[in-house]
């Protein structure tokens, strides 16, 4: 399917957009202040082993020590690696080199990996194995075998480093691969070398920013075109794109147009549907997307969708139209971890059937690892795609200070009844002579106009005059209660 690539760069970040058919489909965000460092191999120190966890802490020069779990850890010629415990690997003051392979993301740090690999344009390189790996986005069992013996055929039999063939490789030739192997061995040899000058904790290699890895992971036979709106940033991904993809090199083109390029092509609006928890579908029906710290939500509903058969074809439809929406949701917002997904009940096994075909081929477009386990015994679709960096929201948004991220506030009665129970709390505690209640306008006006006989009734109750001060710069749950004396 053909696509069109843009590339807005400002000092501050570079933000991507891919349209396919007029649509977007995927948004990429990355900040210089909070780059990502996915990718990025360090030579680091273990400072902490966790039996209990079979884990490790390993300090690497970032504000948190990063996670390395037992399974992360590649023991070469150990038949019983798999069973090894941590502490038989690894010991506190250990030097390791490691890769990350997870972001940090909220109060977590970053997850590594002792598995090196260092990414090209059709081949991955596999530094510490001696084996081809073909990627999954490539079915087909017998290019699967092709593409294995041409690469070997390549390297040779000496070669006992290891690659991991890409689905661009499928149309490569010879030459190119031969060209991407060499590349890959020289950044290699260079990360080594680095590895035993310096002391740790310490960087070795960073993968490339997000305008040339664009050009490296994305770019095809199917990129109609890459525009970017800066001159800068255009010459470095035509030079780029000369050594990596000749071929291509014409598809980059610098947009020079006065009005904004993400404005021109409706990008921004979908950035700020892409942050809206209800996503509205073509028909009339809509979702509802929650994200929480574990998992994700999905709700489907028809909404205004009535149909024009019956009730069951109705159904079927709807939720047909929502799978399509829901694969694209979880690329624009880089959705992660485990999903649930409550499409509308239907009754049929064969709609049922039909709707996860649906999604599975309504993903195939996702670059990201996604697996889905089916209806669930409640009627949930269970589905879990890879978090490997921030979403959408994380990196675009922050708690709102009034709801602390709740999503919802108390109302102006709850929060009323509240200071009522407070006032008569502070004056039996601190036996004031008079008390001050400061708060939201909206709190205000209600004593004053609504309710004002429960002022006057806690008043008489305790005693003591109570005074109302309202603060416009207060939130709707926040107030402060003033003891006065005389």
């Amino acid at each position: 399917m053909n696509n069109e690539i843009l590339i807005n760069v400002t000092p501050q970040e570079k933000r991507v957009a891919i349209i396919q058919r007029g649509i977007v489909q995927e948004l990429l965000i990355e900040r210089e202040a909070n780059r990502g460092i996915v990718g990025n191999i360090y030579k680091g120190i273990v400072k902490r082993i966790l039996p209990g966890m079979q884990s490790a802490f390993v300090e690497i020069g970032l504000d948190k020590a990063a996670f390395l779990h037992v399974a992360d850890v590649i023991q070469r010629n150990d038949p019983d690696a798999q069973t090894t415990p941590i502490e038989k690997i690894l010991h506190e003051g250990q030097k390791v080199l490691v890769q990350v392979i997870k972001d940090p993301i909220g109060t977590k740090g970053a997850r590594l990996s002792t598995q090196i690999s260092v990414a090209g344009r059709l081949l991955v390189h596999l530094p510490f194995e001696n084996r081809i790996g073909i990627s999954q986005k490539i079915t087909e069992e017998d290019n699967r075998d092709k593409l294995r013996e041409r690469l070997q055929g390549i390297i040779g039999n000496e070669d006992d480093q290891g690659f991991i063939i890409r689905t661009l490789a499928e149309s490569a030739t010879d030459e190119e691969l031969k060209a991407d192997i060499d590349y890959l061995k020289r950044i290699w040899r260079d990360i080594h070398e680095k590895s035993t000058q310096v002391e740790a904790p310490a960087l070795l290699y960073q993968d490339l920013d997000l305008s040339l890895r664009i050009v490296r992971d994305y770019v095809s036979v199917e990129s109609e075109k890459i525009l970017v709106d800066s001159r800068e940033t255009f010459q470095k991904m035509k030079e780029f794109s000369k050594f990596f993809i000749p071929e291509y090199t014409d598809r980059v083109q610098l947009y020079a147009s006065e009005r904004p390029m993400f404005e021109l092509y409706g990008v921004e609006d979908e950035i700020e549907k892409a942050l809206s928890r209800k996503v509205s579908l073509k028909s009339g029906g809509y979702l509802v997307i929650d994200q929480t710290e574990a998992l994700t939500t999905i709700d489907v509903n028809t909404g205004g969708f009535v149909g024009d058969k019956n009730f069951e074809e109705t159904i079927f439809k709807n939720n047909l139209e929502a799978a399509q929406a829901i694969a694209r949701q979880l690329r624009l917002r880089n959705l992660g971890g485990i999903i649930l997904i409550d499409f509308i009940d239907m009754e049929s096994d064969g709609h049922r059937e039909s709707i996860l075909n649906e999604l599975n081929s309504a993903i195939s477009l996702d670059r990201t690892r996604i697996t889905i386990n089916g209806f669930t015994d409640l009627g949930l679709v269970e589905m879990t795609r890879k978090r490997t960096r921030e979403s959408l929201a994380h990196i675009l948004c922050e708690p709102c200070p009034t709801c602390s991220g709740r999503g919802e506030i108390k109302t102006v009665h709850t929060i009323c009844y509240q200071i009522l129970r407070e006032l008569v709390r502070e004056s039996r505690q601190y036996a004031p002579d008079h008390l001050r209640v400061i708060a939201s306008k909206n709190v205000i006006d209600y004593f004053l106009e609504e309710d004002s006989q429960s002022i006057a009734m806690v008043e008489e109750f305790l005693g003591k005059p109570v005074s109302l001060q309202p603060d416009s710069t207060y939130a709707q749950e926040n107030y402060d209660i003033v003891l006065g004396r005389n």
